[in-house]
Protein backbone atom coordinates (compact mmCIF):
# COMPACT_ATOMS: atom_id res chain seq x y z
CA UNK A 1 0.00 0.00 0.00
CA UNK A 2 1.42 3.09 -1.04
CA UNK A 3 1.29 6.73 1.04
CA UNK A 4 -0.79 9.08 -0.76
CA UNK A 5 -0.48 11.75 2.20
CA UNK A 6 2.06 13.72 0.24
CA UNK A 7 -0.33 13.87 -2.83
CA UNK A 8 -3.31 14.74 -1.03
CA UNK A 9 -1.49 17.36 0.70
CA UNK A 10 -0.20 19.25 -2.50
CA UNK A 11 -3.78 19.06 -4.10
CA UNK A 12 -5.41 20.42 -1.47
CA UNK A 13 -2.52 23.22 -1.19
CA UNK A 14 -3.05 23.93 -4.39
CA UNK A 15 -7.06 23.77 -4.44
CA UNK A 16 -6.56 25.99 -1.23
CA UNK A 17 -4.10 28.55 -3.25
CA UNK A 18 -6.42 28.72 -6.18
CA UNK A 19 -9.94 29.44 -4.27
CA UNK A 20 -8.00 32.59 -2.38
CA UNK A 21 -6.02 33.45 -5.80
CA UNK A 22 -9.84 33.77 -7.38
CA UNK A 23 -10.92 35.56 -4.00
CA UNK A 24 -7.92 38.04 -4.66
CA UNK A 25 -8.56 39.04 -8.16
CA UNK A 26 -12.27 39.49 -7.99
CA UNK A 27 -11.90 42.03 -4.56
CA UNK A 28 -8.80 43.64 -6.92
CA UNK A 29 -11.00 43.80 -9.80
CA UNK A 30 -13.95 45.30 -8.16
CA UNK A 31 -11.83 48.33 -6.04
CA UNK A 32 -10.72 49.24 -9.84
CA UNK A 33 -14.29 49.37 -10.55
CA UNK A 34 -15.39 50.91 -8.38
CA UNK A 35 -13.19 53.56 -8.67
CA UNK A 36 -14.02 54.03 -12.20
CA UNK A 37 -17.71 54.12 -10.49
CA UNK A 38 -17.26 57.12 -8.76
CA UNK A 39 -15.39 58.64 -11.26
CA UNK A 40 -18.44 58.55 -13.88
CA UNK A 41 -20.83 59.72 -10.56
CA UNK A 42 -18.33 63.04 -10.06
CA UNK A 43 -18.41 63.95 -13.47
CA UNK A 44 -22.84 63.83 -13.60
CA UNK A 45 -22.39 65.64 -10.49
CA UNK A 46 -20.19 68.06 -12.60
CA UNK A 47 -22.86 68.33 -15.00
CA UNK A 48 -25.70 68.35 -13.01
CA UNK A 49 -24.10 71.45 -11.43
CA UNK A 50 -23.35 73.11 -14.72
CA UNK A 51 -26.82 72.81 -16.40
CA UNK A 52 -27.96 74.32 -12.75
CA UNK A 53 -26.01 77.37 -13.85
CA UNK A 54 -27.53 77.61 -16.87
CA UNK A 55 -31.34 77.37 -15.96
CA UNK A 56 -29.91 80.27 -13.20
CA UNK A 57 -28.38 82.06 -15.95
CA UNK A 58 -31.48 82.00 -17.76
CA UNK A 59 -33.89 83.07 -15.41
CA UNK A 60 -31.64 86.17 -14.83
CA UNK A 61 -31.79 86.95 -18.66
CA UNK A 62 -35.23 86.91 -18.58
CA UNK A 63 -36.33 88.59 -15.37
CA UNK A 64 -33.87 91.59 -17.04
CA UNK A 65 -35.28 91.21 -20.86
CA UNK A 66 -38.75 89.73 -21.12
CA UNK A 67 -38.32 88.73 -24.92
CA UNK A 68 -34.93 86.96 -23.82
CA UNK A 69 -35.84 83.53 -26.60
CA UNK A 70 -32.66 81.76 -24.94
CA UNK A 71 -30.71 79.26 -28.03
CA UNK A 72 -27.42 80.21 -27.05
CA UNK A 73 -24.27 78.26 -25.61
CA UNK A 74 -23.06 79.78 -22.95
CA UNK A 75 -19.42 79.63 -20.71
CA UNK A 76 -19.64 78.72 -17.61
CA UNK A 77 -16.03 78.91 -15.81
CA UNK A 78 -13.83 76.44 -18.40
CA UNK A 79 -17.04 74.52 -19.22
CA UNK A 80 -20.21 75.42 -21.76
CA UNK A 81 -24.06 75.03 -21.66
CA UNK A 82 -26.69 75.42 -23.79
CA UNK A 83 -30.00 76.67 -23.63
CA UNK A 84 -32.63 76.09 -25.88
CA UNK A 85 -35.03 78.21 -27.30
CA UNK A 86 -37.06 79.05 -24.49
CA UNK A 87 -41.04 78.40 -24.73
CA UNK A 88 -43.88 80.21 -23.15
CA UNK A 89 -47.00 78.90 -22.59
CA UNK A 90 -49.75 80.09 -20.42
CA UNK A 91 -47.90 82.81 -18.51
CA UNK A 92 -45.13 80.10 -17.96
CA UNK A 93 -41.33 80.07 -19.48
CA UNK A 94 -40.25 76.62 -20.12
CA UNK A 95 -36.18 76.52 -20.02
CA UNK A 96 -34.34 73.64 -21.43
CA UNK A 97 -30.80 73.42 -20.91
CA UNK A 98 -28.31 70.47 -21.31
CA UNK A 99 -25.13 70.19 -20.01
CA UNK A 100 -22.09 67.46 -20.71
CA UNK A 101 -18.65 67.08 -18.62
CA UNK A 102 -16.48 64.06 -19.50
CA UNK A 103 -19.75 62.59 -21.53
CA UNK A 104 -22.06 62.88 -18.59
CA UNK A 105 -25.01 64.37 -20.02
CA UNK A 106 -27.58 66.58 -18.06
CA UNK A 107 -30.90 67.76 -19.43
CA UNK A 108 -33.34 70.10 -17.31
CA UNK A 109 -36.44 71.44 -17.86
CA UNK A 110 -37.65 74.04 -15.78
CA UNK A 111 -40.83 75.64 -15.36
CA UNK A 112 -41.60 79.35 -14.74
CA UNK A 113 -43.66 81.90 -13.60
CA UNK A 114 -43.42 84.51 -16.49
CA UNK A 115 -44.07 87.32 -13.81
CA UNK A 116 -42.73 86.63 -10.53
CA UNK A 117 -39.72 84.48 -12.28
CA UNK A 118 -40.93 81.95 -9.30
CA UNK A 119 -39.95 78.14 -10.29
CA UNK A 120 -43.13 75.93 -10.67
CA UNK A 121 -41.35 72.66 -12.04
CA UNK A 122 -37.88 71.13 -12.13
CA UNK A 123 -36.91 68.01 -13.50
CA UNK A 124 -34.45 66.08 -15.11
CA UNK A 125 -34.67 64.34 -18.50
CA UNK A 126 -32.99 61.19 -19.92
CA UNK A 127 -32.35 63.61 -23.34
CA UNK A 128 -34.67 66.21 -25.51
Amino acid sequence: MKNNSGFIALTSTIIISAILMTIAISLSLSGFFNRFDLLISEFKARSATLAEACVHRATLYLGTNPTYTGDVNLSVGDDSCTILPIEVSGGRDIIKVQASYENAYTFLKVTVDASTFSTISWEELPSF
